[in-house]
């Protein structure tokens, strides 16, 4: 691309970082990845960071600053090696960008007629998404309503141009007075409740509603049977820890056929499933394989931070000894470059992520951070900004903990009386043949009596005998 004649904003390179001893440690191997308390992988341009992703065992914001320093000096070397390369290749012209249709006139003519009305509506601080909708809708209607009929392009670009004053009037509003969309300051977070054993039926539920986002997580035990099979370019082997997302369509108001996963939906359980996985209990600890399901039943904002605390809530329901609670929350941010104005936002709605400068996602225990992503739409982050906007959502995080603690704060002590019981019997490696008998005839006839599952393995020259079954 940078040899190209085609226009970007290149070159952009990227790192990965671990911590490993202690010490930042960029493009782990495998083995140091093995004992690193954070895998990051950041992309960016000499100038700025554009996206970070990446999971942590609960480390603290100011280990995360410098992780994303020290993936961003990386960046900065990479850049100038393409630079280099591009300048001993010869420098190659860019192609102009301008093939769109436009009408000045009929631009400035809608910032003069329309600004100042959207930006009285976006003064009403509604909460409500449908009736803001509605209200924002009704003023571009009256405007299309009176031009010409017959000229369909006039109407398309009409609503492109809205979309530009409906973005600069809320930014505005934002950055002149401090106040969002919805009525709230830029640190407040939208009520919440939650309530756990919601489905009183499953191994372990809970309901999370910040706002107007909701998660309806359930938990399933399994057996060593129902371990997830991984066969990866990098990893074979298999996962005890599954989540499922799903987000149907009328979460949002619409009406379409629910299908297979999209990028968006694999992207999102997997963040959540990188956030909680930190605290389930070790292999050693735990003979289950835990599913986790997050049915997002509404959305405004962020359905994988309420995928987060919705899910920590049910694993505690459950019964899972987690080693601590997990809260998650989004941050935006809206910026003036002209003027160096910015207002970070805490717990963003849907419309705030499109209109916004910044899409950061942050999830921890009350101790540090299990994971996080973010991408960014703008040129230019300092890294005093990107402290700020870490210690506000630690802040923010801590909020939503501790609303979830008033529902559960601890796991529960004992599995739900109708979930499957589990119990490992160690016995000597040449017992391993006794017990399966020839052709797996003793171990059938046990299973076939009791009704259990039994899961007969070898680890460290011992026989491990995990045994499953419906009741103590």
């Amino acid at each position: 691309l940078h040899i190209s004649d085609i226009p970007w904003n290149g070159p952009i390179g990227g790192a990965t970082v671990g911590f490993v001893d202690g010490e930042f440690v960029i493009t782990p191997t495998a083995t140091d990845m093995g004992h690193s308390s954070l895998d990051l992988t950041v992309a960016g341009t000499h100038d700025n960071i554009l996206m970070v992703e990446g999971e942590a065992k609960e480390v603290s914001e100011d280990d995360m600053l410098e992780a994303l320093k020290r993936a961003h000096e990386a960046i900065i070397e990479q850049c100038k090696v393409q630079i280099e390369l591009t300048q001993a290749v010869g420098k190659t012209e860019k192609r102009k960008y301008d093939h769109e249709l436009k009408d000045e006139n009929l631009k400035a003519d809608m910032n003069n007629q329309l600004y100042q009305k959207v930006y009285e509506v976006a003064r009403q601080q509604i909460a409500n998404k449908k009736l803001r909708s509605e209200l924002f809708g009704k003023i571009l209607e009256d405007f299309v309503a009176a031009l010409p009929a017959d000229n369909a392009d006039l109407h398309d670009l009409a609503k492109r141009y809205y979309k530009g004053i409906m973005k600069k009037a809320c930014r505005d509003l934002v950055l002149n007075e401090g106040v969002r969309l919805d009525g709230r300051k830029t640190t407040e977070i939208r009520p919440i409740w939650s309530e756990v054993n919601y489905l009183p039926s499953a191994h372990g539920s809970a309901i999370f509603t910040r706002g107007e986002t909701q998660s309806l997580s359930t938990v399933t035990l399994g057996t060593k049977l129902d371990e997830q099979l991984i066969d990866g370019a990098m990893f074979s082997g298999s996962s005890k820890f599954i989540l499922h997302y799903n987000f149907p369509g009328f979460s949002t108001g619409e009406v379409k056929p629910n299908r297979g996963p999209g990028r968006r939906e694999v992207g999102h359980g997997n963040l959540a499933w990188r956030a909680l996985k930190q605290v389930v209990p070790a292999d050693a600890e735990n003979p289950y394989t835990i599913r986790v399901v997050s049915d997002i039943l509404e959305s405004n904002g962020s359905s994988s931070m309420a995928t987060v605390c919705a899910g920590s809530l049910a694993l505690m329901d459950a019964g899972v000894q987690v080693k601590a609670p997990v809260s998650g929350i989004a941050m935006g941010m809206i910026s003036d470059s002209a003027t160096g104005r910015y207002a970070i936002l805490s717990d963003i709605l849907g419309d705030e992520d499109h209109l916004g400068d910044m899409d950061f996602k942050v999830t921890g225990t009350e101790k540090g951070i299990t994971a996080c992503q973010m991408d960014l739409k703008v040129d230019g982050l300092t890294y005093e900004v990107l402290k700020e906007a870490l210690e506000q959502a630690r802040q923010g995080r801590q909020h939503i903990l501790q609303e979830m603690k008033k529902t559960i704060a601890t796991p529960n002590n004992d599995l739900k009386p109708h979930a499957p019981r589990a119990h490992t019997i160690y016995i000597e490696k040449d017992q391993i043949g006794a017990v399966i008998g020839p052709g797996g005839k003793v171990v059938q006839e046990i299973q076939k009596v009791t009704g259990a599952t039994v899961v007969i393995e070898e680890t460290n020259n011992k026989g491990v005998v995990n045994i499953f079954a419906n009741n103590q």
